[in-house]
């Protein structure tokens, strides 16, 4: 893309070391570059800073304009949380001495049924949003709860603070122990049909809704196939879970005894596309994995929360060697930290903790984990082609990290490569490091004083 076949102005222009992933390389470092982002928020070039003159010739911008990064900061694509409960973040950090089924009744559909208060909701949605940002989650897929309008006004606080997101309104039609906390098939329809279509009618920009069946215990068969026709008539993303734990994987077996597994439920009500994305996957079966790769249907790996409420370890190796998409999420409140940086480290704990039970498991490197919190997450919510990465016409989503702010987390010693740097930023850092993050070319942390 040059100046002659574009209308876009120059609208950033950092220099310095440039950190992402790529298909060939889990970790590229690009020294001494410089990088411009147009007023549309797209990338424009990235070039060599040798280049700088004849850049700012062609692009007209002025070399005073120019961010220069610091000897120990970098710019790194933004984070993707691919699976994140911004309706339970009120307990973060609460309420993880139960398994799964009885964690859902005891904690979560009392929570979530407190929706229906636009303002509670405003007061826990505007928090989860600002803070997952401030740590530089740039991507969230949101699982709101049943209440329209509710997760209606989660859109509008991503779209107010600048959030890539997909935002699903919660579908479940049985099984809650909380009588007023579910809906009746017709109704839920109804009301899913009416959020996409608010939700679209406001036109955000980078805040798209997602189809939520909660999952396939909480939604009946006709609600599922429904959900199904929906995702497919609209063209949407569809999330949910599977396979969390073995007590939830046995009651699948006993509601839908007409599927061969849990992923054959998904799977028989077309729920299953390159637009699916399934959190947890702790026990599924190479045959499934299979089916998930046929389908390009994704797994987010939540470790926090996996450990956090004891329901297994994800494999993560054994997905990748089925050429599955996998991206990580946060999990909250099931995992009790909103940082995917977290999620990164609790990715490598599981990975070495599974060596441990197996020493011929190869245990993930921390490159392949930055990966998977960046442009694996891009291709689990198939927006890849949007952002992820540091590639010429993708959107800037990005974070400026320096690993050295006064009374930070991280020491530094002397020749320190920009690896070994990043690599302590992955597992010291936390978000006094993150000084600056944009989406779409749009600053939004530090958020504006207003």
């Amino acid at each position: 893309m040059n100046r002659n076949d574009t209308t876009a102005r120059i609208a950033h222009v950092f220099s310095g070391t440039f950190m992402h992933s790529t298909p060939r390389s889990a970790v590229e470092i690009l020294h001494s570059c410089v990088l411009g982002v147009d007023d549309k928020g797209k990338i424009a070039f990235i070039e060599n800073h040798q280049d700088v003159v004849s850049l700012s010739e062609k692009w007209g911008f002025e070399t005073s304009d120019i961010k220069q990064l610091g000897q120990y900061e970098f710019l790194m694509p933004g984070m993707i949380d691919t699976h994140i409960h911004a309706s339970q973040y009120s307990y973060t950090g609460t309420a993880l001495d139960l398994p799964l089924l009885e964690w859902l009744n005891t904690y979560t559909f009392p929570v979530e049924a407190k929706y229906k208060d636009l303002d509670f909701a405003n007061n826990v949605y505007t928090k989860v949003v600002r803070r997952t940002l401030k740590n530089g989650t740039t991507t969230a897929c949101y699982f709101a709860t049943i209440h329209t309008e509710a997760s209606l006004l989660l859109g509008e606080l991503a779209d107010r603070f600048g959030q890539r997101a997909l935002v699903g309104k919660v579908c479940m039609d049985c099984n809650s122990a909380v009588p007023h906390y579910k809906e009746n098939p017709s109704e839920c329809k109804e009301e899913t049909d009416r959020f996409i279509k608010e939700l679209l009618k406001k036109e955000y920009l980078n805040v798209k809704p997602v189809v939520t069946p909660r999952f396939a215990p909480s939604c009946s068969s006709s609600l599922l196939s429904e959900l199904g026709e929906i995702a497919k008539n609209n063209k949407l993303h569809v999330q949910s879970h599977i396979s969390e734990n073995k007590e939830e994987v046995e009651l699948v077996k006993t509601l839908f005894p007409g599927c061969k597994s849990y992923t054959d439920v998904y799977l028989k009500h077309n729920l299953l596309t390159d637009r699916t994305v399934m959190a947890h996957g702790c026990h599924l079966t190479d045959e499934e994995l299979k089916i998930f790769r046929e389908t390009g249907s994704a797994i987010s790996h939540c470790p926090n929360s996996n450990i956090s409420i004891c329901s297994g370890m994800l494999n993560v190796r054994n997905v990748l060697n089925h050429e599955v998409k996998l991206g990580l999420g946060t999990d909250v409140a099931g995992g009790y930290s909103p940082s995917m940086l977290d999620a990164m480290r609790r990715t490598l704990d599981t990975s070495k903790a599974l060596t441990i039970l197996d020493p011929q498991h190869k245990t993930l490197s921390f490159e392949e984990v930055f990966r998977l919190a960046t442009l694996g997450g891009s291709e689990a919510l198939s927006l890849d082609d949007q952002t992820g990465n540091f590639v010429v016409g993708k959107d800037f989503d990005a974070l400026r990290v320096n690993v050295c702010v006064p009374d930070g987390p991280i020491d530094l010693f002397p020749g320190e490569a920009p690896k070994v740097i990043l690599e302590k930023f992955l597992n010291l850092g936390d978000d006094r490091n993150i000084t600056e993050v944009y989406v779409a070319g749009r600053q939004v942390v530090p958020f504006p004083d207003k």
